[in-house]
């Protein structure tokens, strides 16, 4: 299903067998992507390998008769050899270029055409660029092209993007998580295997494409370290001696994680009260997928009975509600030295902030750190995310609300 594995497409005309199959969730973003490309000449599409950035470029595409190049194609690199020639050449019509991390000097020759094309009055609508890191990775062998692109990640499957009411589909993402592939497996043992191999290949083929070359087997330690640690307070100290390495070299293996968008830091929230508030981030695997793969977990019931089983709960519905959030949105946690504490705290850009609570339970037992983390932040809407289905107010203006009814509300908001 994953469109990452379909081999080569030289043009969008030659991609409808590909397409076709490829195409088999639509996604969210597809409208983000188009408004992006309406104000701005390059537009970065980001996010990890087989999450779906190919097909949903490729839905993208056919609709504007663009050009798709593969930079892991040995073909479609050879048309490049002089890419501003070959470039010009397709300067009214979009230009799709995948895997653009295979080629990061292109940032300067994009540059370069942008600037003449403004200058000719074609203003927007120029690049869309796949990548499989941050771009802030990968303009460290290119030109920044600041003031030129806008970057949107896409992420892996939410409940928003799937049948979530039919029975158990929410469950099953939530096991399997949402790169597309593991989602659709056959059963969870295929899955899990997808999602093992996913791990693999990342470590001996993707990550050193990006870094310092890492032994493969300490960042499998360190990635399974996060998965366990899934939901906590970051620790560098202890990661470091477990793993016999410096604290600075276990913060770059950390950062790469995060660049390649596999791992997300959660920072505290700083205020201007008088509270003792803890400074550690907290760490998050942010497929929930691969937080099971990497400690073995294969089925639900498996799940329900592992010490991770409330962390990853927390990490997933975090994922879905970010997933949805208003752009600029800015999110954190809350928690004193004293163990007042809120799992969420969403800073929207029109100024509203949002106090999430996160729960695995059905039933709703609030806690008197969290009343007490309550008043000192004074939120202006309080959601506790329970493993319902119903939403329902619990008063003092606090919303009981299912997983569902917290995307419903992001999106409206």
């Amino acid at each position: 299903m994953q469109p990452d594995q379909c081999s080569e497409p030289p043009v969008v005309a030659n991609l409808k067998f590909c397409f076709k199959i490829a195409r088999m969730i639509d996604r969210d973003l597809l409208a983000t992507l188009n408004r992006a490309l309406a104000r701005q000449a390059a537009v970065a599409l980001l996010g990890p390998r087989q999450v779906g950035k190919t097909t949903l470029a490729l839905q993208l595409a056919r609709d504007r008769n663009a050009l798709y190049l593969d930079l892991e194609s040995q073909a479609d690199r050879a048309k490049l050899a002089d890419p501003g020639l070959f470039l010009e050449a397709y300067r009214d019509r979009l230009v799709v270029l995948d895997e653009i991390h295979r080629r990061p000097g292109l940032f300067t020759e994009l540059r370069g055409l942008i600037d003449r094309g403004r200058r000719n009055g074609r203003r927007t609508g120029r690049f869309l660029l796949l990548g499989s890191a941050s771009l802030d990775l990968l303009r460290q062998s290119g030109e920044s092209l600041a003031g030129r692109i806008e970057q949107i990640d896409l992420g892996p499957l939410t409940l928003n993007e799937i049948d979530g009411d039919a029975p158990g589909a929410r469950d099953e993402l939530w096991v399997r998580g949402g790169f597309p592939d593991s989602f659709l497996a056959a059963d969870d043992e295929d899955s899990l295997v997808w999602r093992q191999n996913f791990i693999r290949t990342y470590l001996e083929r993707d990550v050193p494409q990006f870094g310092p070359r890492i032994p493969a087997t300490t960042l499998e330690r360190l990635w399974t370290m996060l998965a366990h640690s899934q939901g906590q307070l970051l620790n560098m100290s202890v990661l470091a001696r477990s793993l016999g390495l410096s604290v600075p070299t276990v913060s770059s293996y950390i950062d790469l994680l995060i660049d390649l968008l596999l791992v997300r830091k959660l920072t505290p929230l700083a205020t201007n009260e008088r509270k003792r508030l803890v400074k550690s981030a907290k760490v998050f695997v942010r497929d929930s997928g691969l937080v099971h793969a990497l400690l073995g977990i294969e089925r639900l019931d498996q799940l329900a009975g592992h010490p991770v089983v409330g962390a990853s709960w927390e990490g997933w519905v975090i994922e879905n509600a970010l997933a949805v959030a208003p752009a600029r949105t800015r999110a954190c946690f809350y928690r004193t030295a004293t163990g007042n504490e809120i799992d969420l705290v969403l800073e929207l850009p029109g100024g509203g902030v949002w106090a999430i609570e996160i729960t695995r339970a059905l039933s709703v037992s609030l806690s008197k750190g969290f009343h007490s983390a309550r008043n000192d932040l004074r939120p202006s809407r309080t959601l506790v995310i329970h493993a319902g289905e119903d939403d329902y107010p619990l008063g003092d203006g606090i919303e009981a609300v299912s997983v569902r009814g917290l995307i419903d509300r992001l999106r409206a908001a």
